[in-house]
């Protein structure tokens, strides 16, 4: 680097710098700190399943006038379809308690709230 472009550099640090104990100038708008709670939000749904067993079941109900009768094999497959995805979900539920890994909103506010943060920058 020439020596022009270090001097500029340095001027520049020096603008960012006030002359008291050499804090920066630029302020937060908000203190530093974290909170003791989080937002309450409900965790993500996972994806729909069996869509293609439902898609077919209503269209076999249009086709037939909204009849149960005639559309026994789609309702039996839509089920089936249903007791699989509901088997799956609970076994994969037992696994793991705590979704992803995260916790969820009210137990990490209660945590927080435990054992709250410092309310003063460091």
């Amino acid at each position: 680097m020439n020596t022009q472009g270090g001097i500029q550099f340095q001027e520049k640090v020096a603008r960012l710098l006030s002359r008291q104990n050499g804090k920066p100038v630029l302020k937060p708008n908000r203190p530093l700190v974290l909170k003791d709670s989080v937002a309450n939000r409900r965790p993500q749904k996972g994806e729909a399943t069996c869509i293609t067993e439902m898609s077919v079941l209503m269209a076999c109900w249009k086709q037939n006038n909204f009849v149960d009768g005639l559309c026994s094999t789609e309702i039996d497959s839509f089920y089936s379809c249903v007791h699989k995805a509901q088997a799956a979900m609970k076994s994969k539920g037992e696994l793991s308690s705590v979704t992803g890994g995260r916790l969820p909103p009210k137990q990490a506010t209660t945590l927080l709230k435990r054992f709250p943060n410092l309310r003063t920058e460091i």
